[in-house]
């Protein structure tokens, strides 16, 4: 319970209902050791270590269907003390270290086992999605002025070597989301896997040029210690060489896979986010302001936890500055039919993804072609 003034200069008792449930994070960081300890149970049997994928394509999208959405928003009065409260914000702190073992306990389990290498490349994969929740730390960590925020976000994103991410993300993406000019805004007809061939190699060579401009207004050149990538890198780099001086060369296929992975999973977030959307052009040839509409929104309870609020994605870019805890559900968003991991999962299958997605953007633009964000192939072959 909390105290608050509202908009009468009253004092007013107010709670937020799911502030001890944003420990969820830190809970799911476990699955990876009872993974192991399920492993270990079993005698050794390989089919276990499916367990970190099935809990998060599975388990997760049906515990979004059983349990809801929950499209409560703070009330005006509890925002600013939301915003102001440190608990939130310490949560965010808290996931690192926790992670960073998980992550550190599941290489000594690899490169100490005699494992079947499908059974490796599995859990491998498994890790490396569970672990893309690092890139949620620290892109949401990476949104913030404050140093040592900036320093943490770092840090984190190093755990699966997406060191240019903030820079390309806060310069590249939020500028020019959902328009055609933005690698990480997925089009209509355009598959996940097209888009990842495009988004991936885009946005590294954008966060380099951003990165390599900022430094020379500095009169600095590219291979600087002060290159933000370059440092963000070497954490990866650094931590690759003592896992592979202490486990050996099994660790390159472990750290490949696993970070790979992890990349794809922020893939599938950029692919769901903003499918197909498209903001007007102006006659100025400026794009429109970032509105709600422009983002794919959804507010399944139990995937909004363990993304740290990520999927109320209208409302953070419209606001890229307001904290996870206080991200606010609008009226008549474009909606998601489920939360990021089911989502992801029916976009692993573009013929289901087109058939739930493309009416759904029609119907957003009201037929109206010009808002619509369109593959090239696929706006050729409608306009034949």
């Amino acid at each position: 319970m909390d105290t608050a003034l509202n908009d009468n200069n009253q004092s007013v008792i107010f709670s937020d209902r799911k502030r001890y449930l944003w420990l969820t994070p830190l809970i799911i960081s476990g699955i990876t050791p009872l993974t192991i300890w399920l492993y270990f149970w079993s005698g050794s049997l390989g089919i276990t270590l499916f367990i970190p994928m099935i809990y998060f394509f599975v388990f997760i999208p049906v515990l979004d269907m059983l349990i809801g959405e929950d499209p409560y928003n703070p009330t005006q009065a509890m925002l600013d003390d939301m915003e102001q409260d440190s608990y939130y914000r310490l949560l965010l702190f808290m996931s690192i270290p926790v992670y960073y073992a998980s992550f550190f306990f599941a290489a000594w389990f690899v490169g100490t086992q005699e494992i079947a290498w499908w059974a490796l490349i599995v859990f491998a994969l498994g890790l490396g999605t569970l672990n893309s929740v690092s890139l949620v730390i620290g892109h949401e960590l990476g949104h913030k002025h404050n140093k040592w925020d900036q320093i943490a976000a770092k840090i984190v994103i190093a755990m699966v070597g997406y060191g240019h991410f903030t820079l390309e993300h806060n310069r590249g993406h939020h500028v020019w989301v959902s328009t055609p000019e933005d690698p990480a805004s997925s089009r209509l007809g355009e598959s996940i896997y097209q888009f990842l061939l495009r988004e991936i190699p885009s946005t590294f060579v954008r966060g380099l040029s951003f990165e390599r401009a900022r430094l020379n207004k500095k009169g600095y050149g590219f291979w600087n210690w002060r290159n933000d990538i370059l440092q963000g890198y070497a954490i990866t780099l650094g931590i690759a060489a003592v896992l592979i001086g202490l486990f050996g060369p099994i660790m390159i296929v472990f750290l490949i896979v696993h970070h790979m992975f992890g990349w794809y999973g922020l893939t599938q977030a950029n692919y769901v986010e903003h499918y197909g959307l498209k903001r007007r052009k102006l006659d100025n040839g400026k794009y429109e302001a970032c509105e709600p509409r422009h983002s794919w929104n959804t507010n399944h309870i139990v995937s909004n936890l363990i993304s740290f609020h990520l999927q109320r994605h209208s409302d953070h870019h419209s606001n890229p500055q307001r904290p996870y805890q206080v991200l606010r559900n609008f009226p008549d968003l474009p909606t998601l039919p489920s939360g990021y991991p089911g989502c992801f999962g029916l976009a692993a299958i573009p013929p289901l993804w087109f058939r739930v997605m493309d009416p759904k953007v029609m119907a957003w633009a009201d037929g109206d072609m010009t808002q619509i964000n369109f593959c090239p192939k696929k706006f050729n072959e409608d306009h034949e």
